[in-house]
């Protein structure tokens, strides 16, 4: 259910030079404005908030009619034209955000940020299909007639990331507030979209991964990514180390998370009538998941904080070396769910995450602005390390039947069920499919995932 590949070179029609370029939307992306005052040495015992969005999938043409003004604008008065739209209502489900709902969003984030000034994105800018969408208000297809259209459409890509974001030198310098090395930075993040940074003054080092690659369904031939992971992945193996010597915590960030995409795993075509199933359709390649499962098991420790996205749903993973994979839910309702972001509160001591709060904009009601929808230690009365409770928590969704309607109902931010024709995309979590998204948060690998549903 999590995108196929929906900023892969191969649909976009763009050579693998641009993929870098384009694929920067899919990159975990770390706001630094209040960290070094957060984790500094006067704080460094205080719990600090760090609030994290992802998947805004923002697609600029929600109203074909503004197609032709788009155009014509630079990314600086797109809001002006946006504003002229008969639209004002936020995007339903099953669609992604349209300029209502990213204007809810920012609004709502930017109140979340009332402590600190402190942000984190895990991923993916633009809206699933947007080049074709493109070229059907260009020339009445879904492709390119020339290289003409791909390069206008090149062009619109590039102006709708810097609406939301820009590229490599704006990320250096308003997301990373320009501190590090950045001949480094740049040199990581203009060839494979991953980088990390040092903040001056703490105990810390991110790690921003480019895990979208890893997907089997990005490379245009099977192995085509291969060398191109092997080189992350040796990376994040040298920066891990780096740490470890450094004494540093690590805060690893990425998009695509490891494991099964239990959405796809779970449509009702995959069960048998027990519930069963034969095969698990697997976010990354194998080979690629278990060497950096193995990298991970070599620092054991080091890494206290790790956040995905791409789902758009609310789950988390426990990975064999004990590290929690918290994913954030989706600002697009693209798959049913509710859009919502996260709020973690993360110990100064320990640089850890120790509770958090999901908020939500309920469209069922039709919410113009996101509220606290629940509390991690409130809903399911666990408190202290996060990564503890999450661990303590997963045995207890098959004993404690609150606790499981509960996760259930936090799946989708609040909306577990479809509601009209519109809505889908939204696969509901039943009794019967329960096992494949139980046993997707601490199985990793399809042979082991496979016998623990079956055996539920």
């Amino acid at each position: 259910m999590a995108e196929n590949g929906g900023n892969s070179s191969a649909r976009y029609g763009i050579s693998r030079r641009d993929f870098v370029k384009y694929t920067t939307g899919t990159v975990a992306c770390l706001y630094l404005g209040a960290l070094t005052t957060a984790c500094g040495s006067s704080t460094r015992n205080s719990d600090f908030p760090v609030v994290v969005f992802s998947d805004v999938h923002f697609n600029p043409l929600y109203d074909g009619t503004l197609f032709q003004a788009l155009v014509a604008a630079d990314a600086g008065g797109w809001d002006a034209v946006f504003k002229t739209s008969v639209i004002t209502s936020p995007s339903a489900w099953g669609k992604d955000s349209n300029y209502p709902l990213l204007e809810v969003a920012l609004a709502s984030l930017k109140a979340a940020l009332e402590a600190s000034p402190f942000v984190i994105f895990t991923g993916d800018i633009l809206g699933h299909g947007l080049p074709q969408l493109f070229y059907y208000h260009l020339n009445g297809t879904t492709n390119p007639r020339d290289a003409s259209d791909t390069a206008a459409m090149q062009a619109f890509t590039d102006k709708a990331v810097t609406f939301l974001s820009n590229t490599q030198d704006l990320f250096y310098t308003t997301f990373l507030t320009g501190i590090g090395d950045r001949q480094a930075f740049q040199r990581t993040f203009t060839s494979g979209g991953y980088y990390s940074v040092e903040p001056p003054g703490t105990d810390l080092m991110v790690i921003g991964m480019n895990t979208i690659i890893f997907s089997p369904l990005v490379a245009p031939i099977p192995g085509a990514n291969d060398d191109a992971v092997a080189e992350q992945l040796d990376w994040l193996d040298s920066r891990l180390a780096a740490a470890t010597v450094a004494g540093k915590k690590v805060w690893l960030l990425m998009h695509a998370p490891p494991g099964a995409d239990l959405g796809t795993t779970a449509q009702p075509a995959n069960l048998d009538a027990d519930g069963h199933i034969s095969t698990a359709t697997m976010m990354w390649v194998p080979q690629y998941q278990t060497r950096f499962l193995q990298i991970l098991a070599n620092y054991p420790g080091v890494i206290s904080l790790t956040l995905a996205g791409h789902t758009h749903m609310d789950e988390y993973r426990v990975l064999p070396s004990s590290d929690t994979v918290e994913i954030t839910p989706a600002i697009a309702p693209y798959f049913g769910n509710n859009p919502a972001f996260k709020v973690f509160t993360i110990s100064g001591r320990s640089l850890k995450p120790v509770d958090y709060s999901s908020f939500n904009c309920d469209l069922a009601a039709a919410s113009s602005t996101f509220s606290r929808y629940y509390t991690f230690s409130g809903a399911y009365s666990l408190t202290g390390d996060l990564d503890a409770s999450l661990a303590r928590l997963t045995p207890a969704l098959v004993t404690n039947s609150a606790d499981q309607a509960l996760y259930r109902g936090h799946y989708y931010s609040g909306h577990n069920a479809p509601a009209s024709v519109s809505d889908t995309l939204v696969n509901p979590i039943t009794d019967k499919n329960w096992p494949i998204y139980w046993s997707g948060i601490e199985h990793m690998g399809q042979q082991e995932l496979i016998p623990s549903v079956n055996a539920y």
